[in-house]
């Protein structure tokens, strides 16, 4: 640990072994390692590109120069699944350290105690997660005060555009409210005998990325209330999401032209991605879009803008939904403290956040390398920096049952927008009794 003593390290290491024990209920064998000793720790993480596995040890070399007692075994391409089976089994092979591209688990992780609360470690480090973490994300990484989790990268959502189609159109800027929205989607579609030529935009649930939580996101909506019930019946935010999502439905064809179509359209991942033939002029999708629409070189000039707000939300223009990449300490690992060292420069470290995102693309998690003069991107990227430091942005709160509310409500959006649910007040109350009996069951 440079810059203290070694009798400052111990201390330091007891003094967080101590917190971690009383804050966690997890054994204090976990956090009484010295972390300024030879050691040797194993991080599980998810990405599995060749480029995506290059920036990772590009990024753990960075670490273990700035601590050389420390050697970092990297284990790659792990699902959430293997995650949590080798949370609970512990072990000697079981890691110290690891990411999962899965925010939905964060509620599990953090209730079941799999992942140890990192709350004493920022406290002791002096870091203030408020102050260090765009407000989305310090949101998602925690559940009920239990901060097992922390932000590395992130995702924030917005709005593709084809330039070309909207000068075509006569649009002379990207829709800023749900209502201008809906006038441009219905001036950018073309219609082809039954089908398309063109068509403005895939407001479907199935339409990749248009989910319900994607939609929702914009609208500011409050889940659950203050004693964990469903809101769903309750907050206006979702009747106005649900209502434009259908209006945007039933405007541009109709929900089985649009699944006829859709039927015909490239696949999400690969280079024939609707928006990138041109087939949808609109795309609500995630930052990464951009360097795969590049790389698939459209005969269009590519227009990237925040999604619209309600009309009623003018004034919050510029707000997005957000989520990301997390990274925890396994709470069966013996050594903690060198654990946290880990965690604390993958996620706290300027620099390294900074040339972590230049690598992989994805959007910096803290405040500080999102204003960082060494961020190196496409001018349109930045659109997504200043989605992910909004403290509009918006994000969707942990839960004991993981993601299996946002599951429940995007089956509810199915059944609504293609007419098999006709009421909608209704559909709503019965979809929160719902979650709320599964997130009973779960405690």
């Amino acid at each position: 640990m440079p810059g203290i003593s070694r009798k400052a390290a111990v201390t330091l290491a007891a003094s967080v072994a101590l917190l971690a024990t009383a804050c966690t209920g997890q054994s204090a064998s976990g956090a009484n390692d010295d972390p300024s000793q030879a050691t040797t720790l194993t991080f599980w993480h998810a990405w599995s590109a060749p480029s995506e596995v290059e920036a990772v040890q590009s990024l753990i070399a960075g670490f273990e120069k700035a601590h050389p007692n420390i050697d970092v075994k990297i284990v790659g391409n792990m699902t959430d699944d293997k995650i949590n089976q080798a949370l609970r089994a512990g072990g000697d092979n079981a890691p110290d350290v690891i990411s999962s591209f899965t925010t939905n688990n964060v509620g599990k992780f953090c209730s079941s105690g799999a992942l140890v609360d990192l709350n004493p470690f920022f406290e002791k480090s002096g870091i203030d997660p408020e102050k260090t973490f765009p407000k989305a994300m310090n949101e998602y990484t925690q559940y009920e005060g239990n901060r097992c989790a922390v932000p590395l990268l992130g995702d924030a959502y917005g709005l593709y555009y084809n330039k070309t189609a909207f000068e075509k159109a006569g649009i002379k800027a990207p829709p800023k409210t749900w209502s201008e929205f809906e006038s441009v989607a219905k001036k950018l579609t073309i219609t082809q005998g039954s089908s398309y030529k063109q068509l403005g935009f895939m407001p479907n649930y199935h339409g990749w990325e248009t989910t319900t939580e994607h939609y929702l996101g914009q609208f500011s909506p409050t889940y659950f209330d203050d004693n964990g019930k469903s809101n769903l019946a309750k907050d206006p935010a979702f009747e106005a999401g649900f209502k434009l999502q259908k209006r945007l439905v039933d405007a541009l064809g109709g929900y089985r032209k649009l699944e006829t179509y859709r039927a015909t359209l490239g696949d999400e991942w690969g280079p024939k991605h609707p928006f990138h033939t041109g087939q949808v002029a609109m795309q609500l999708d995630g930052e990464w879009r951009l360097g795969m629409a590049l790389d698939a070189r459209p005969d269009f000039e590519i227009g990237v803008a925040p999604l619209p707000v309600p009309d009623d939300q003018a004034d919050q223009y510029g707000k997005g939904y957000i989520t990301g990449t997390i990274a925890g300490i396994a709470a069966t690992s013996k050594k903690q403290n060198a654990a946290w060292e880990l965690v604390k420069y993958m996620t706290t470290d300027t620099d390294a956040v900074v040339n972590f995102s230049n690598a992989i693309h994805n959007v910096p998690s803290t405040l500080a390398a999102l204003k960082s003069p060494k961020l190196k991107y496409d001018p349109r990227f930045k659109t997504f920096l200043e989605i992910a430091a909004n403290p509009n942005s918006t994000t969707t709160p942990a839960s004991v049952n993981g993601g299996v509310y946002l599951t429940t409500i995007q089956q509810f959006g199915y059944d609504y927008e293609s007419g098999k649910e006709t009421d909608l007040k209704a559909g709503l109350a019965k979809t929160a009794r719902q979650i709320d009996t599964d997130i009973a069951q779960a405690k």
